[in-house]
């Protein structure tokens, strides 16, 4: 057996250990949060309030505007010159959530616009407040417009959680870092890293089909 089919075995857990434990926990926490996040931003940008819509859509545009990676050391290198220290994980988290709330915010806002303004007068008619139409009504709808586009921006944050790596913070490309940095095998050892980011991106887009169809089947129902 070759030593570099030998590495590539022996590095291939700990690199997957890393995304497991590493990678899709960063994702996940950051999603969600960032989902959060996103519903207000859009409820904001579609408020009456001009101030408030106005100040939904700065944020929007600071945050499409500019690099992730920018974002990222922003949070932890640029934060500590004012006296906010972060570690790296909390600061990768903070800034992921921060980049999702941005993007999401306008795929939330068209989900819930393309759904039909008759929803609403019924919601209305049968005695619903505003928020009880927003909330048993229009989201339910909108949820299944914007589960798609939503399954994308979660696999492309599973694969920008690399640079998470810039700041020390330990998931599945630190962990080819290092032993690539060990063995001097770089090549080998950045598309192994390659390759267990493809399994992992294919796995979630099974998975998001399959919530696609579970969803069509709720609605025709």
């Amino acid at each position: 057996m070759s030593d570099s089919w030998q590495l590539f075995l022996d590095s291939l857990w700990p690199i997957v250990r890393g995304g497991l434990t590493g990678t899709i926990p960063l994702a996940l926490s950051s999603f969600t949060i960032g989902l959060v996040l996103a519903l207000g931003v859009a409820l904001m940008r579609l408020s009456s309030n001009r101030f408030v819509s106005w100040l939904a859509r700065a944020y929007i545009s600071v945050i499409r505007g500019t690099p992730l990676l920018v974002q990222l050391f922003v949070i932890f290198y640029g934060l500590p010159s004012v006296g906010v220290l972060i570690d790296p994980w909390p600061s990768a988290v903070f800034a992921f959530s921060l980049n999702v709330g941005g993007y999401a915010a306008e795929v939330i806002r068209a989900a819930i616009l393309s759904v039909p303004k008759g929803q609403w007068e019924a919601g209305y008619t049968i005695g619903m407040s505003h928020g009880q139409s927003l909330r048993r009504l229009i989201l339910p709808q909108a949820a299944r417009v914007s589960v798609p586009p939503l399954s994308n921006t979660f696999i492309s944050l599973v694969k920008d959680s690399s640079l998470a790596s810039m700041i020390l913070v330990t998931e599945l490309f630190r962990e080819a870092q290092k032993i690539a940095a060990f063995s001097q095998e770089f090549m080998l050892l950045y598309l192994q890293a390659a390759l267990v980011y493809w399994v992992f991106c294919l796995v979630l887009s099974i998975a998001q089909g399959m919530l696609e169809t579970r969803l069509d089947r709720y609605v025709a129902h």
